[in-house]
């Protein structure tokens, strides 16, 4: 029966038993993000012949900003070395298309498995830890399938059955708090600064550029919210429900912005006093 520790279940990456997977099932395209186009199963010319990246230190300065952001969840090695048992797809290239079609399918497996996990942490979510738990085991089992059923899995549906249990869960956390219900909002660019949003439903929320400078978001929802350049300085994160490192990597903050135990605080976010980077946050620190 798997834990709840998202170590324990493999949802922390380890780009070092990775194919590179990121780096070549994936497009993006040049803009703000990305200095160049790529199309879906190419290379990027920055990955070296052992699976990593050789600009990887200086990322943001040479226009990748958006690879720094992107978090597979485990994904990459879940495929590399359980689904595909450490054979790339250098080694066996007539695996590289399902390879790189399995991938995207893994990720959200396992970004399943990480709410899961934290909701199995909530005390309050306790009268639905049973459908949970069973929402994990189901899913985890998934992620063991072989490549031809996870190639065709109808992963939007799973997600869907999920995402029941994960309303459930966000409505008995928040319970009592009279948060907002600004879900799917679009609040781009909006001054929120010290909003008192503590308890919100701010799933699926467009909070792009948005100043939360001091804002409280302790126990707010913020499942799949976009907080793509949003200020997060001095703001409190404190027990904010299905935040992920992805969604932390892409906002801005400062060494007083406060983040739940499990999420580790970015290296370009604003140094210290002094100029001295505060010490990151390590996961379950």
């Amino acid at each position: 029966m798997p834990g709840t520790n998202p170590r324990d279940l493999g949802l922390l990456a380890d780009c070092a038993s990775c194919f590179g997977l990121c780096c070549v099932a994936l497009p993006f395209s040049a803009s703000a993000d990305f200095a160049i186009d790529k199309d879906a199963g190419r290379p990027c010319p920055n990955l070296d012949d052992g699976f990593r990246c050789s600009i990887h230190a200086q990322l943001r300065g040479r226009g990748f900003a958006g690879c720094t952001v992107f978090d597979c969840f485990g994904a990459g090695q879940k495929v590399s070395q359980v689904t595909y048992e450490g054979r790339s797809w250098r080694e066996a290239p007539g695996t590289a298309r399902q390879m790189y079609a399995v991938f995207p399918v893994m990720r959200q497996l396992h970004e399943l498995l990480w709410y899961l996990a934290e909701a199995l942490g909530l005390e309050a979510a306790r009268p639905v830890h049973g459908p949970l738990r069973r929402a994990l085991e189901e899913t985890d089992r998934l992620t063991r399938e072989s490549a031809d059923v996870l190639e065709k899995l109808d992963v939007a549906a799973h997600r869907a059955e999920v995402n029941e249990l994960l309303l459930k869960t966000s409505e008995l956390a928040r319970a009592g708090l009279n948060g907002r219900e600004r879900r799917g909002a679009d609040l781009i660019g909006a001054r929120l600064k010290g909003a008192g949003l503590r308890g919100a439903n701010l799933r699926g929320a467009y909070l792009i550029g948005a100043d939360l400078r001091g804002a409280d978001l302790r126990r707010a929802d913020l499942i799949g919210a976009d907080l793509r350049g949003a200020d997060l300085s001095r703001a409190d994160l404190t027990g904010a429900i299905f935040l992920t490192q992805a969604q932390v990597n892409a906002a801005k903050g400062d060494p007083a912005t406060r983040l739940p135990a499990t999420l580790t605080r970015p290296d370009h976010w604003t140094a210290a006093p002094g100029g001295r980077p505060r010490p990151a946050r390590r996961p379950g620190g």
